[in-house]
């Protein structure tokens, strides 16, 4: 009994090496050869499909096309240094292609959102503050306007902070005038308070710029009781540079 295994494994074992040596050997074709001649019209189809047109057309780029090609090309090799791949794979690649378009539509975008903020922004100050008047404007009222006439009709039309501002400019420019001051644009009102020499008029200044402080950079509303109360200080300042 123990002998029929072994014989079964030896059987096993030749057949084995016969397959292997007929799988290796090599077999010959001896067909006989037949020439088939191929006409230009069989081949026509061929060159009609676009597929097997290997021609390639030199275009010329334009600024922007080398500018695409740039950047996309320095994009790839720069992921393809951090994945250590010859070329980006599946979406990767895809993204890369779109890369710059995005960046080009993320910048158009913020310099259209920072135009649009600036412009937002000037109009809701121009809004809130429709009185203001810029410093370019207060040196031409000073120097040319009639600023009498400026307040008359702030006062016609109720805007009483902004015929404040007007007495306080009207101030400045006596002071100038009388020489008591050197006005200048770029000046604060503490410079002209330390230029005043006169007491009296340093205290009578130091009121109207603290009345002019509170009521137009405070932006309060004020009436006309109010208005006729803070103008009986300007003018007594007024009448001390007239005097002084």
């Amino acid at each position: 009994m123990p002998k029929k295994p072994l014989l079964c494994v030896a059987l096993l074992f030749c057949l084995t090496s016969l397959g292997q040596k007929d799988s290796l050997a090599v077999k010959y074709d001896d067909s006989p050869l037949e020439k088939v001649d191929i006409e230009k019209e069989d081949i026509q189809a061929f060159l009609d499909d676009e597929r097997f047109d290997y021609e390639i057309e030199k275009v010329d780029n334009s600024w922007w096309e080398d500018i695409k090609n740039w950047f996309y090309n320095l994009v790839r090799r720069f992921f393809e240094w951090i994945f250590g791949v010859d070329r980006a794979p599946g979406y990767l690649a895809v993204f890369l292609k779109l890369l710059p378009y995005l960046l080009l539509g993320l910048l158009l975008y913020l310099i259209i959102r920072f135009f649009i903020n600036v412009n937002s922004r000037a109009l809701l100050d121009a809004k809130k503050n429709e009185n203001l008047v810029s410093l370019s404007e207060e040196e031409r009222i000073i120097k040319t306007e009639d600023i009498h006439g400026l307040i008359q009709q702030a006062v016609a039309d109720k805007n009483y902070r902004l015929a404040i501002r007007y007495y306080y400019l009207l101030i400045l420019r006596q002071l100038s005038e009388g020489e008591h001051i050197d006005w200048k644009p770029q000046k604060t009102n503490d410079d002209y308070l330390n230029e005043l020499a006169n007491e009296q008029l340093k205290t009578g200044f130091s009121k109207v710029t603290l009345l002019y402080d509170y009521i137009w950079y405070g932006e309060f509303t004020i009436e006309n009781i109010a208005y006729e109360k803070a103008v009986n200080v300007f003018t007594t300042l007024q009448n001390q540079i007239g005097h002084g």
